[in-house]
């Protein structure tokens, strides 16, 4: 395998001293526009591409925002997104860490900070407020689709969420909605809540069952459901809980939305596929990112005196697996 180019291989090929090639690689002065040029032509031909770690030792500061995520959430993954653009946009780069059942979050937030990351963006974080606290103390720590004291934090407002679904589907005509509860999710707390206010003011009965974040939970809950008298609606916790609840009911002959309302919430891309339809919760992840990474260089470059709590407005998505209840 070929070496990487090097500063004395462009020197080379431009025939021009390492010095000099230096000169043009750092965008400092000593060089003029016409040397700059075929400098950077050369090294254009070689593919040489400086260091960022080299230039990183260099500096005192390293412009990463680091971000922790959880694999297989694809709201996670939407925010992701949304940071990389937000981050570029200001002159930042991004590094990940990524949660599995076999690399815990404490973990993804080591490696990060070893990497010299100037701000913690955590999505979703499930790490304890007093932990939080303590990194906010070495670093500006930015919480991501979490309600939490402490620390910066940058949400949807889930108890609306969750009202919203509950309203769409007494507009409907639905008399009783089971909820399938996210447990100790972050946003669980807040959207069984909005459920419980949302069905008082509407006159609609709420029975939260217990859900989770994946298909497998959903599947699982959609299969005690079976066992007993369906009811006319459900509410999953978010729109992979859906999906399992969904696919449960169609290979059980129950129609969706026919005999039983399904609605998620996320808004993942997951949901607009034709063959789901999916009637959800959408969150602004684009917002949501971009609120976050301007909070996080707000916190590195003009340190505040005080944390914030920044609320996005989430919206109804309706699709095709509600309607109102067969008579």
């Amino acid at each position: 395998m070929r070496d990487r180019p090097t500063l004395a291989d462009v020197a080379e090929r431009a025939g021009v001293s390492r010095a000099l090639v230096s000169i043009v690689m750092r965008e400092v002065p000593g060089a003029s526009d016409a040397t700059r040029a075929h400098v950077r032509r050369a090294a254009e031909e070689l593919g040489y591409r400086p260091d960022p770690r080299a230039r990183m030792l260099r500096s005192q500061r390293s412009r990463l925002l680091g971000v922790v995520f959880t694999a297989g959430q694809e709201f996670h993954a939407a925010l992701v997104d949304g940071v990389y653009r937000a981050a570029e946009a200001r002159g930042y780069d991004v590094l990940l860490g990524c949660v599995t059942p076999h690399h815990t979050e404490q973990k993804s937030v080591a490696t990060l900070l070893d990497d010299r990351c100037e701000a913690l963006l955590l999505v979703g974080s499930e790490l304890p407020a007093r932990r939080l606290a303590e990194l906010d103390a070495r670093l500006p720590v930015i919480a991501l689709a979490r309600k939490i004291r402490g620390v910066d934090a940058v949400r949807s407002d889930d108890a609306l969420g969750a009202a919203l679904a509950v309203d769409h589907l007494a507009a409907l005509g639905h008399c009783a909605v089971s909820f399938l509860d996210g447990g100790r999710a972050p946003g669980a707390a807040e959207r069984r809540g909005g459920i419980r206010r949302a069905a008082a003011a509407t006159g609609i009965a709420v029975t939260v069952l217990p859900g989770g974040l994946s298909e497998r939970e959903g599947a699982a809950a959609a299969r005690s459901m079976l066992e007993k008298d369906l009811p006319t609606a459900v509410f999953a916790f978010n729109d992979r809980c859906a999906l399992g609840v969904i696919d449960v009911f169609l290979r059980a002959g129950i129609s969706v939305p026919g005999d039983v309302s399904v609605i998620g919430y996320d808004d993942s891309p997951l949901a607009g596929l034709a063959h789901v339809d999916l009637t959800t919760v959408g969150q602004d992840s684009a917002t949501l990112a971009d609120l976050a990474v301007a909070r996080a260089i707000t916190r590195i470059e003009d340190p505040p005196a005080t944390t914030v709590d920044q609320v996005c407005e989430p919206k109804l998505v309706v699709r095709g697996s509600t309607a109102p209840p067969r008579p």
